[in-house]
């Protein structure tokens, strides 16, 4: 390859030889987290469109531009670059011109977050489209994609951590594999040379229940029992620290008939503490409370610190007109429920996010926070969720401030070379 830093597993192998095969016009490869898939799919990606056109499109996309950047192109951009290959990223316009032994093309980047962004692909021409986590992605978006490869010789890539078994992707995709042509490939965490039996056993140990099933073994399998399985109320809520906190949040789920929950969050020492709690039931109470009482509230719950911002459930306009008014920077929180989820278990598994005994309410909903199924997404049961609601948004606002969300960045126009 011309690379000798890069070893690769049989599978990751495969991946990056499939495209020879004429008999196969898409590869699917789905599994474990960091079993590797990712990387080696990129790389072939790129060495097939580099090999097999010159001054074509093609498209790379992702939950968000941001995730496709961080996730697939900040390792695989350098990698390219010491294959020989020129790679110019233009920020300002999403995309990528990649030079190599002679041809050039054109790799533009799309995010795929929700229903609107199948518009944001429509029209264009594609030779080939890579998704990465493809089952993150609206069908619509996903479909618009394929649609869009109508150069000859146009292949489709797919890649996935699995969801549930009747999650769209898995019923139309990989059930129905040969029937598109497609390779497809399950992977593990074996399949990962760069992994050391060490770093395997700690994924292991740090999943469990339905997460455990997805992200370690990669299996497509139904949600179900406690969403926070791996969370006891008993034994791993803490007293709240003694001494200072160097910042302040409060993050926030708003109820006028349904109950609201805010949460006051301190840092100390790189990890985020729940150390107190606002918990209003307007049916346990025989009344509601109007948005200016709520601010009240809120505004007790922060007493004399200085908050950073207040996240708020996006529906509440008005609240967060009402907060904005009285001086607070008030957010809309990302109200991603499946993302969230995601976010939140892998904060508190890794002990940045910790709730302290002073919040009852949190702690008792988290020993009851339970899956159901509806349809083909995994959903969590609505019935004491309110806390677990102002949890979630919390998560999402944490994981965005360290660029972990997914989230678009807003970038300064200008052109890189990786």
């Amino acid at each position: 390859m011309g690379d000798k830093g890069l070893q690769f597993s049989p599978k990751q192998l495969r991946v990056l030889t499939w495209w020879h095969d004429p008999r196969r016009e898409a590869i699917i490869c789905d599994g474990a987290v960091r079993s590797g898939k990712t990387f080696a799919m990129g790389l072939s990606f790129f060495l097939w469109a580099q090999a097999g056109f010159d001054g074509r499109q093609f498209g790379i996309c992702g939950k968000t531009i941001a995730s496709v950047r961080r996730n697939l192109l900040a390792e695989l951009a350098p990698c390219l670059r010491r294959l020989g290959m020129e790679v110019r990223e233009r920020r300002g316009e999403n995309l990528l011109a990649v030079r190599f032994r002679g041809h050039e093309n054109r790799f533009l980047l799309f995010g795929g977050r929700d229903e609107s962004s199948a518009a944001l692909i429509q029209g264009t021409t594609l030779a080939g489209v890579l998704l990465d986590e493809a089952a993150l992605m609206p069908r619509s978006f996903v479909e618009q994609a394929v649609a869009r490869c109508s150069v000859a010789g146009s292949r489709l890539w797919f890649n996935c951590n699995p969801e549930g078994p009747r999650h769209w992707f898995y019923q139309e995709w990989i059930l129905k594999a040969e029937e598109h042509r497609a390779l497809r490939l399950h992977f593990t965490m074996e399949d990962n040379p760069a992994l050391t039996e060490r770093i395997r056993e700690r994924y292991r140990r740090n999943y469990s229940g339905t997460f455990y099933r997805r992200f370690v073994l990669g299996e497509w399998t139904a949600a179900e029992g406690r969403v926070y399985d791996f969370f006891d109320p008993d034994r791993d809520a803490v007293k709240t620290p003694e001494g200072g906190f160097s910042a302040w949040r409060i993050s926030v789920d708003y109820g006028t008939v349904n109950p609201a929950s805010f949460g006051l969050w301190g840092l100390r020492e790189g990890t985020w503490y729940r150390v107190r709690e606002f918990y209003y039931d307007s049916r346990k109470a025989g009344r509601q409370r109007t948005d200016a009482e709520y601010a009240e509230d809120l505004a007790r719950l922060a007493g004399d610190r200085d908050i950073q911002r207040v996240i708020v459930d996006p529906s509440a306009a008005s609240f967060l007109e009402v907060l904005r008014r009285r001086g607070f920077l008030a957010v809309k929180a990302d109200n991603g429920v499946a993302d969230g989820i995601r976010v939140t278990a892998d904060l508190l598994r890794e002990g940045r996010i910790v709730i302290c005994r002073d919040c009852p309410d949190c702690l008792r909903e988290m020993a009851q926070y339970c899956w159901e199924q509806r349809g083909e997404r995994d959903t969590p049961r609505k019935k004491d969720d309110h806390a677990m609601d102002d949890l979630r948004y919390f998560a999402m606002d944490l994981a965005a401030d360290r660029g972990e969300d997914g989230f678009l960045a807003l970038a300064v126009e200008r052109e890189d070379v990786f």
